[in-house]
């Protein structure tokens, strides 16, 4: 895996929290004449992909602690008030997550329509979707930067189907599983714990289906 996690630094909640209000009041609504809000990790942070919007190529991103409006190839910055280190961390999070849901998708079958990366302002978490969704098997695979009842980021597993809480099934605040951000620094390769983390609830899923 390419991006490293490392320590948060001591102010990454609240620069999480400031890029969030950013993402859901700046960045999203640059994409709304379409009737699209989904955004995307890009380099050193999140953004909309490239789009067409009144015969010139748009994209809207915070790159660092900048703000960046991109029209044809020319670009116009804006400084954000934010922690340029918890900046970095929150983006290499994103990295980090769309390497492993790569890795996932990159392991499914047809059935399984697997879905592309997304990045979604409201909850602020990147994510996929993935599973046979007639055979219970279907949940979102997904990387949060933190949220009311997680006070650091971690990865999940949300089924479509309700499971049986308990250590398995063991998240907080919604039905599926998780992994926090201080077990996968604490281990040798986070990266390899993430995706085993997901493929284990992937094949439980897949194995409590009716045949």
């Amino acid at each position: 895996m390419g991006a490293r996690l490392k320590p948060l630094p001591e102010q990454f909640s609240a620069t999480v929290a400031e890029l969030h209000r950013v993402a859901e009041e700046v960045v999203a609504p640059a994409r709304k004449p379409d009737n699209e809000i989904a955004l995307e990790p890009t380099a050193g942070g999140f953004g909309t992909p490239e789009f067409e919007w009144e015969g010139a190529t748009h994209q809207i991103r915070v790159e660092g602690t900048d703000l960046v409006r991109e029209t044809d190839g020319e670009q116009e910055r804006e400084a954000l008030n934010v922690d340029a280190a918890s900046a970095d961390a929150l983006a290499r999070w994103y990295e980090f997550g769309e390497e492993v849901l790569d890795r996932l998708r990159g392991e499914a079958n047809v059935n399984e329509g697997a879905t592309d990366p997304i990045l979604w302002p409201e909850h602020f978490d990147v994510a996929i979707e993935m599973g046979d969704e007639a055979a219970g098997a279907r949940a979102t695979y997904g990387f949060s930067p933190g949220d009311e009842n997680h006070p650091e980021p971690y990865a999940y597993v949300a089924p479509w189907t309700a499971q049986e809480a308990g250590d398995f099934w063991n998240a907080r605040g919604f039905g599926g599983a998780e992994l926090g951000y201080a077990e996968l620094l604490a281990g040798e390769d986070p990266g390899k714990a993430a995706l085993d983390f997901m493929r284990s609830r992937r094949d439980a899923l897949a194995q409590n289906s009716p045949t």
